[in-house]
């Protein structure tokens, strides 16, 4: 039975930037986080987490605000490399952050994709997301959706 973790990073590792870099070529992504962004997502506010299977790095994903709407977030760049497909970790990453998420006060978390990333999609109907209006100008996204959270005194 393989050991799988998944942990909140507190720096950007060599590790997380080629799991990040991964992503942006498995699904073309134009327009890539700078080295501004990627800082903002180790604030209080947010987070990256990365999953390893038996200590090699599978997968990762990331949390940050989104100021437009009050006391939301947006899940960004989950991705698991093929090896750790199959195995729930898509799951536990995003099990991860909506927990953190929570945690800081955040009462929905919303998040882009596109059509063709069909798993994707399943994943977080599956999870709970559901579809709603654009809140960004994401070029390459066609799909938006959003997860009501639970409040901490549910």
């Amino acid at each position: 039975m393989p050991h799988i973790e998944v942990v909140r990073a507190e720096v950007w590792s060599d590790d997380l930037l080629e799991l990040l870099h991964e992503y942006y070529e498995a699904v073309n992504v134009v327009v890539r986080d700078s080295g501004e962004a990627l800082a903002k997502y180790l604030m209080p506010d947010s987070g990256v987490w990365m999953a390893s299977v038996d200590g090699q790095p599978v997968g990762c994903v990331c949390l940050r605000p989104l100021p437009a709407i009050e006391n939301a977030s947006e899940c960004k760049r989950l991705y698991v490399r093929p090896a750790g497909r199959g195995m729930g970790i898509a799951n536990r990453l995003m099990d991860a952050l909506e927990s953190y998420a929570g945690t800081v006060g955040y009462q929905a978390v919303y998040l882009d994709t596109y059509d063709d990333l069909k798993p994707a999609i399943a994943l977080y109907a599956g999870r709970g997301y559901k579809p709603c209006e654009r809140y960004n100008n994401n070029p390459q996204a066609t799909v938006f959706m959003r997860k009501q959270l639970l409040a901490l005194s549910d």
